[in-house]
């Protein structure tokens, strides 16, 4: 039993249906739900006759004769095997006015160091806050006595990795969690319909990747393990993005022992569990691996493998491009999501071998001069989630 179920304030919601649908919120839902995706075909097409389209929608809503359709899955491999599925836009309008209404609603339980998918936070923010952490831990970096490794300043951390987290939800269990502050039975049934439309390997588990509620209801479904971790275990120093997270501590033991509880927690209370091959305890001095980068105390680096990433994207980029399969702005936008990513490491000189390889392969397309500026004025880190999530491009 987590502290959420025993806490005696909690209020929860009734007869908010009539809420989501409502035709404010449908068109609310619509206009965001098209943001950024205005050009495309499966836009397009629902927009030649929008008025009526989206009251045959709220219809099938009021009268809950509304299913969702079937998923459009794909398989993507950047850089390890996820399987994407995408709503239809109709159903996206449905994910998104349901957000729209209970997201502030669960927005007041989430814990401060919780940072996927919620508006003021974010991958960037997540590595600040990580960084504050690690100099309060280490006490800026007080060098351990009698240590035989050179700079083995004190602190150590756990990083955290739930094993194929969206595969492995439990669908009664995120039905329940939900209940507790949800008591209106049309919208659970919504929900339920949203939640049960993917054919996962083992019935009644998993959420599809890619869709706007599977992201939201992720945060919702480990905001168990962050109440755990903060307020059973009393833990200080704790940051979560989707399904990982970090811990620091002082001391190794102590970290190792949080280890344990928390995965009898996510075994018991929520049916999942630590991955063991990931979630491991290492010392500060090491750098922290979050988020793509190894974080050190004043600096970051780009993880090896992000680095390889990319080389790799470029050659399957040049060769596409020169099948005519992509076209340049395809290649130009995920370059500049590239570059907004890495500009938060101390990447200076690969970014710069990089903007040379660009200009050698696609030459008349772009120069250095212009990838250059996009290094020194790129301002926003949104083209990095789209080219690191592609789903919400799609």
């Amino acid at each position: 039993m987590t502290l959420t179920q025993n806490n005696p304030f909690m209020k929860s919601y009734r007869n908010i249906y009539p809420k989501v649908c409502s035709s404010e919120n449908i068109n609310l839902a619509w206009k965001k739900a098209r943001k950024r995706k205005t050009l495309k075909r499966y836009v397009v097409d629902f927009e030649k006759d929008i008025e009526n389209n989206l009251n045959i929608l709220r219809i099938e809503l009021l009268l809950h004769s509304y299913r969702p359709k079937p998923l459009r899955t794909f398989i993507l491999r950047d850089p390890k095997t996820r399987k994407i599925s995408v709503s239809d836009f109709r159903d996206r309008i449905v994910h998104q006015a349901i957000c729209n209404v209970i997201e502030p609603i669960f927005e007041k339980s989430f814990i401060y160091d919780s940072y996927a998918n919620r508006k003021g936070k974010g991958t960037l923010t997540a590595i600040k806050r990580l960084e504050k952490f690690q100099r309060k831990v280490s006490k800026n970096k007080t060098i351990v006595r009698k240590s035989s490794r050179k700079n083995n300043f004190r602190g150590f951390y756990l990083k955290g990795d739930i094993k194929s987290y969206f595969d492995s939800i439990d669908h009664k269990r995120l039905i329940e969690i939900i209940s507790r502050k949800i008591k209106d039975k049309e919208l659970l049934f919504l929900i339920q319909n949203i939640i049960l439309n993917h054919n996962s390997k083992d019935k009644g588990e998993g959420m599809p990747l890619g869709n706007l509620t599977s992201q939201f209801l992720a945060n919702v479904y480990l905001n168990e393990l962050d109440h755990f971790i903060k307020y059973q275990l009393k833990v200080k120093y704790y940051v979560r993005y989707v399904d990982d997270f970090v811990i620091l501590h002082n001391d190794k033991n102590k970290l190792g022992l949080y280890k344990e509880k928390i995965n009898n927690f996510l075994k018991t209370g929520l049916l999942i569990e630590l991955n063991t091959d990931k979630s491991k305890i290492k010392p500060l001095s090491r750098g922290v691996g979050f988020l793509g980068f190894r974080i050190f105390h004043h600096h970051r680096l780009l993880k090896k493998k992000s680095t390889k990433r990319i080389y790799k994207k470029l050659d399957l980029f040049e060769k596409n491009y020169s099948s005519k399969k992509i076209d340049y702005d395809y290649v130009y936008n995920s370059f500049e999501g590239w570059i907004a990513y890495v500009r938060n490491a101390n990447t200076y000189k690969l970014r710069k071998r990089i903007s040379e390889l660009m200009e050698n392969r696609f030459q008349g397309e772009i120069s250095t001069k212009e990838i250059n500026g996009l290094i020194k004025f790129q301002n926003t880190i949104f083209q990095f989630q789209k080219f690191l999530f592609l789903a919400t491009s799609i």
